[in-house]
């Protein structure tokens, strides 16, 4: 990751910070916690009305393209040439015009550390969302808290457009950095949106890693604990007897306490 802060030369005003993640090629914009709609980025005024400071890929994407030449340039190649550059690159040309544009006074300059409202910020970003099998997530944040969230809870929330899917609704994932759950790559739902939606679940994130480390069981073990071969579990799994947790060509996995009831 790379950043870089945001300043308004004329007003001398650090205006916030951008993020830019090489291996996805995708940006993150942290806007600083005073700005108003008068000293925001043009771009970005109506996030910050809507009391939004940290813009969503998309929209920080569209503020960086907004300060480059466009890839559509009939002498784009011949620019590119210029700058020894072998292809179009949206960062690489920013960082060559440090980010001037004739429409403000605003250029980016690299920084090392992270000012410390983007630090606070980003306790409320998700380490990770296990996808429930009833109509909810459950999302694990960088401040060690677990929050379970409703998906009609979200869609209930006017600020977000959300497919009425519930398969891709199961299919989300974390996104770059923990910003967001992604829904396909196409429809982005803000971590913090999903910290402020969710209920809080009185547990941490280890709690449930030491749950799975210490009930968790493979086949070998499940079969140790039984003192049975492999053909008499999945026997027992053939059965109903036994459900599996997770399947594997190789083997599976097995709750502790389904593998201790049989033996009771």
């Amino acid at each position: 990751m790379k950043t870089y802060e945001i300043y308004d030369r004329e007003n001398d005003l650090s205006v916030g910070v951008l993020l830019y993640y090489e291996k996805e090629k995708s940006f993150i914009i942290e806007l600083a916690p005073d700005l108003d709609e008068w000293t925001a980025p043009l771009l970005l005024t109506a996030q910050v009305k809507r009391g939004v400071y940290t813009i969503p890929r998309d929209i920080s994407f569209l503020w960086v393209k907004g300060r480059v030449v466009p890839s559509e340039r009939q002498n784009i190649q011949a620019i590119l040439r210029a700058h020894k550059l072998k292809e179009y690159d949206e960062m690489k040309l920013l960082e060559i015009t440090e980010g001037r544009c004739p429409q403000d006074s605003m250029i980016i300059r690299r920084i090392d550390a992270l000012p410390a409202y983007v630090t606070e910020r980003r306790r409320k970003n998700l380490t990770d969302c296990l996808v429930s099998e009833h109509d909810y997530w459950i999302c694990f944040f960088a401040d060690d808290t677990v929050r379970k969230v409703s998906f009609l809870k979200l869609w209930a929330n006017e600020g977000l457009q959300i497919p009425d899917n519930p398969e891709l609704l199961r299919a989300a994932k974390v996104g770059t950095d923990g910003y967001f759950v992604t829904l396909d790559d196409a429809y982005d739902i803000p971590a913090s949106v999903l910290y402020e939606a969710g209920t809080l679940i009185p547990l941490r994130p280890d709690d449930f890693t030491s749950y799975v480390t210490k009930n968790a069981l493979d086949t070998s073990q499940s079969c140790e604990l039984l003192e049975c071969s492999r053909q008499n579990l999945s026997y027992l799994i053939k059965q109903g007897q036994l459900q599996p947790i997770r399947e594997e060509v190789k083997g599976s996995l097995f709750r502790k306490g389904d593998i201790l009831r049989k033996m009771w």
